[in-house]
């Protein structure tokens, strides 16, 4: 399985990460999942996050859990961008793209890493008024 991780301040250029994209005949679904910084925040209205990392740790995190991946469903490709620094409400903070030979493969890996990346990766937010 390939894999492409990305911790980053810069934003996230969805143009120029699908245009990056490829995959192997035997694939048949693509799942893209992009985290957009919503508006609101324990019921406060906000500008922006701020997120903070522990990166050396972070990658590790992210790795390990691409790993379990690899194990559970026969997907292609992993790749996740995470922004970290101040992000602005509409802004996205997240993409995730797996490829994958079926779509219900797909879905579950993508949202099973979501999950697990809340869990165990180190990173913070911070919601700025």
């Amino acid at each position: 399985m390939t894999r492409q991780l990305t911790i980053t301040t810069q934003p996230i250029n969805e143009a120029a990460l699908l245009s990056q994209r490829g995959f192997s005949a035997g694939i048949g679904a693509v799942v893209c999942f992009v985290g957009v910084v919503r508006g609101r925040e324990d019921d406060k209205v906000i500008t922006a996050i701020e997120y903070e990392a522990f990166q050396k740790m972070a990658e590790h995190q992210f790795n390990l859990l691409f790993d379990e991946i690899a194990k559970r469903w026969p997907v292609e490709s992993v790749r996740l961008v995470h922004r970290i620094g101040v992000v602005k409400v509409t802004e996205p903070s997240l993409w995730v793209e797996i490829v994958a030979p079926h779509r219900g493969e797909a879905f579950a890996a993508c949202q099973w890493l979501i999950d697990e990346m809340k869990r165990v990766v180190p990173i913070w937010k911070r919601p700025l008024l």
